[in-house]
Order: C-alpha cells, then structure tokens, then sequence
C-alpha cells in the first residue's frame, strides 16, 4: 500500500495530513518542507516530487509570502503577506494534481508580532471552506516560542479550535530555533532553550489533543536555522525519543510514538541526526537555507558560462550581429535554478526516506 491509495494527488486537508503522517511515522519517513517564494520554485518541487514519486510539503514565510505577492506592494498592516500566501495557495492549488502528487500546503513561522498575517489567512481558509467545503491550506504554523509557555499554548488552543472547525492541521512550536530567518534574530539565545523538555511537550499534547487530533510540534533539540558550523550548536535528536517515552507512558502505553514531530532548521544537518529523528517520530522537516542557494547555483552557473551571449542583445563571441536572445529569455536561465533545486529537493527526499512512496 502506498500513499495514494489514502488520499488523492493534490492540496490535502487536515484530516488527510494526518493519515499521510500516521503512514510516514509508521513506515519510518519523513517528508521534506520546502519554502517556496515564487511559482517557479512552487512548480520546481512539484517537479521534484513527481520524479521520486513521492509527497512534499511547500510552504511560505511571512516575508516569502510577501515577495510572491510583489516586493513593490505595502505590508505595514501584513496585507501583502495575506495577498501572497493566498496567491501561492490559488497557484499551487491550480498546478498541484497535475503532478500527480499530495501536496501539504502550509504557513511557515508566525510570530507573536505577525498574527494579523495569520488571521488574514484564516480568513481566506474560511471564505474557502464556505464556497468549497475544504480550506484554502493543508495547515499553518504558529510560533510563540518566544512568549512563555503558557501564552504560547493558550494562544495556540485557541487558534486550534477555529482550525478545527475548518479541517486544519497546527504546527506549534516551542522551545526556541536558534540561527536568523525572516527577520527572526535568535542567533544570541541561551543554549538551555534550545532542548524543550518532555513535560513541556506532554503538556502542549494533552491541551491540544482535547480540541482535535490535527496538530505537530516543533520541538527544540539544538535546531539552528541556516548552515552553520560544527560545534556552535550541538544537535540532539535523540531527545525526541524520550518526549515520545514519556507521552506514551502517561497515555498508558499503546501507542509507543503518539506524538507527530518537526525538525526544524534541517539545512546542513548530517544524514545520521536526520535518521535519527526520523526514527524518533519526526515527520516533517523543513529544509530552506539548502534550497535556496541550490536555486541560485543554477542560474549562477548558466551565467557564468554563458557571460559573453548576456552583455547585450545583439553581438556575442559567435558574432557582432548576432541574437542572444535565446540566452537571457527568462525561460531559460530561471529554467536552470528550477533545475538544479529540483535535484536538491530530491536529495531532502532521499534523506528522508521519501521516495517511492506513492
């Protein structure tokens, strides 16, 4: 049995999130998260996906949100957050079936001070949900872990049960991802909030499970976002096993992994920290920094090789007269950043156990 013989090719709800990660932790896989910030790189792991045959999460950041939408546009109030999350979801609603795969389409990172960016959204999963009897996104990610614990999760319940109601899955975190990202700046915290404890997390579980089954948590074990150098930072991915020990032990023990969790910061991480949280309940890990500089190689690479057909429009080392317009037509040197992403998003699969899975 794979995955399509549970849910369809294309956007999911939340209840459909949660039999694709019930069968990922089952079978001991995870599934890569990939920012996305445009249709290109939305439609680059699309590809990507379809290629190893298997299901993919594409998610957008408050600031990428933002840049789909256009840098050009005003977001004093988040509006051109909300515009942007709303088009990449219209957009990718639009391609996803196409490439025959499940698609988790989600919110990255939604701090405290970006809530009218989420609330914006929820808007538009609601007027969705009214006109199609599904929302617009799979599931949407709220990150308090700045506040305290308990604003964090009392905040969170309640944004869980408006979700609810629209089959939404949660992402929560807590416990704090060291590293920048999205104008985030972590990069100072302590080292002790960086590895959430077991008690914190049972806790989140035990509120968060008597409003509906659709939830993760994003739980610290040294996360740092970005690439960074051994040793700054020590990643413990073994920790998960015993947030999963405890939450099974207070629950009575019938299920020894009941509880679905993300590894966030995945860039640069060693294959056998994500094997190890994987086997440690890890579902979903979000990989960005990677991508990101694997989209760029490609056209860096194109126009390096290319140099002398890019100077002008006419006149390159063929010729003073001749076009060069088959080389800066955007089709073509933006077609290799999709080109060389598309191979890193399949190395994320690869990683993860996330191959022929469908």
């Amino acid at each position: 049995m794979g995955i399509l013989d549970i849910v369809k090719p294309g956007v999911l709800t939340g209840d459909e999130t949660r039999k694709v990660f019930e069968y990922a932790r089952k079978n001991q896989f995870a599934i890569p998260a990939i920012n996305v910030t445009s249709s290109s790189t939305a439609n680059a792991v699309l590809e990507a996906a379809r290629d190893v045959k298997a299901p993919i999460i594409l998610q957008v950041s408050q600031g990428g949100a933002a840049y789909f939408a256009g840098k050009g546009l005003n977001n004093d109030q988040q509006q051109a957050s909300i515009t942007g999350a709303v088009a990449a979801a219209h957009h990718i609603r639009t391609v996803a079936k196409a490439y025959g795969v499940p698609v988790i389409l989600h919110s990255d990172h939604c701090a405290k001070k970006l809530l009218p960016w989420f609330d914006g959204m929820l808007d538009a999963d609601e007027a969705y949900f009214k006109e199609h009897g599904v929302p617009l996104f799979s599931s949407h990610m709220l990150d308090l872990s700045e506040e305290s614990k308990e604003e964090n999760i009392e905040t969170c319940a309640k944004y869980f049960k408006r979700m609810s109601k629209l089959n939404i899955w949660l992402e929560m975190e807590i416990g704090i991802t060291g590293g920048e990202e999205d104008g985030v700046d972590n990069t100072g915290v302590d080292n002790s909030r960086l590895y959430t404890q077991p008690e914190d997390i049972y806790e989140i579980f035990d509120t968060l499970s008597k409003i509906g089954p659709n939830f993760s948590i994003a739980a610290a074990f040294g996360n740092v976002h970005g690439v960074y150098k051994p040793g700054n930072v020590k990643l413990h991915p073994e920790l998960l096993g015993k947030h999963q020990t405890f939450a099974a032990e207070k629950l009575g023990g019938k299920d020894p992994k009941p509880l679905f969790l993300v590894f966030h910061g995945g860039s640069g991480s060693t294959k056998e920290e994500i094997k190890t949280a994987v086997s440690n309940g890890v579902v979903k890990m979000n990989v960005d920094t990677d991508t990101q500089f694997a989209y760029l190689a490609g056209i860096r690479d194109f126009v390096e090789k290319k140099i002398g057909y890019l100077k002008t429009q006419v006149g390159n080392p063929e010729g003073a007269d001749k076009p060069n317009k088959k080389y800066y037509d955007p089709r073509v040197w933006v077609r290799e950043g999709e080109k060389t992403l598309t191979v890193r998003v399949k190395e994320a699969c690869s990683d993860l156990g996330n191959t022929d899975r469908l």
